[in-house]
């Protein structure tokens, strides 16, 4: 089974996306550094055990287009849902993707069956770094500042694939290729700095009622870590895991481990699903 290609135009854009499978849905939401490539793994295992995969590139990255005009990340996302006849999905999203899910269920609670959250972003949530962590963010910065956009992506790489603090170069091979491919194409894009802001999500996720799975990885940034054991104890209904070894983007460095823990929480999902309807 493979993943069949679509598109959907909202205002001045033309969103790019995959799908495959059928049943339930369940929408990947890709990182800031990445692009839908970074679920091909989890979107085939989805779809596999009966599951409707969809992912699709926001404006800014892959293969969407977008005038330089007013947006929201949001409104983009219910838009895919309506143009799919979709009432409720999964969501599952990755750093800011995951921001982007965790915005969705605050305004659109009853569209949302469950949540994966990968090292999640939230809105309006603090940020610090070590001392180490800083001298890869000051080296982001001088890269950014000298314009030297095939270096920002390398320090990006060693900062979001390899972790902030591990060796450069520890996640090599085709994994690498394909994040420095998906963040080239989005460091190269033309900028859109109109996006509508989302509301503060940080003061209000003990609102977030769906079942929801938090996964981060032990080298990931430290704050990112640390905001996944406040939010394991803040979300209601979410369960916690940290993946040993691995850091940001798990979905391409560990596979394995990600698609067996999505599977899980899909099959754990689809009894409750069952459950609902047979009450009805």
């Amino acid at each position: 089974m493979t993943a069949d290609p679509f598109s959907f135009e909202i205002g001045g854009a033309t969103l790019a996306g995959l799908e495959q499978g059928e049943g339930l849905p369940v929408v990947f939401l890709h990182a800031g550094v990445c692009d839908k490539r970074m679920w091909l793994d989890q979107m085939q295992a989805a779809a596999d055990a009966g599951w409707h995969a969809i992912a699709y590139d926001r404006r800014g990255y892959g293969e969407t287009v977008s005038e330089n005009e007013p947006f929201s990340h949001l409104d983009d996302l219910e838009a895919l849902l309506d143009e799919m006849d979709i009432h409720a999905a999964v969501l599952v999203g990755c750093s800011m993707g995951g921001g982007l899910a965790v915005d969705f269920a605050l305004a659109h609670p009853g569209r949302v069956i469950g949540l994966v959250l990968v090292g999640t972003s939230i809105t309006g949530a603090p940020w610090s770094v070590t001392d180490e962590e800083r001298a890869i963010e000051m080296a982001e910065e001088d890269a950014w500042e000298r314009g030297d956009i095939d270096l920002l992506n390398r320090v990006q790489a060693h900062e979001w694939l390899d972790g902030p603090r591990t060796r450069s170069g520890r996640v090599g091979g085709a994994v690498r290729e394909l994040f420095l491919d998906m963040n080239a194409r989005a460091l190269g894009k033309p900028p859109l700095n109109q996006e509508e802001a989302p509301p503060d999500a940080w003061g209000r996720m003990e609102a977030v009622s769906a079942p929801a799975l938090l996964i981060v990885g032990d080298e990931d940034f430290t704050a990112l870590v640390e905001r996944h054991d406040t939010l394991s104890e803040t979300m209601p209904n979410a369960f916690a895991v940290v993946l040993e070894g691995v850091a940001h983007i798990p979905s391409i460095e560990r596979p394995d481990l990600v698609n067996s823990l999505l599977l899980q929480f899909l099959d754990a999902l689809a009894g409750d699903e069952s459950d609902l309807d047979s009450d009805q």
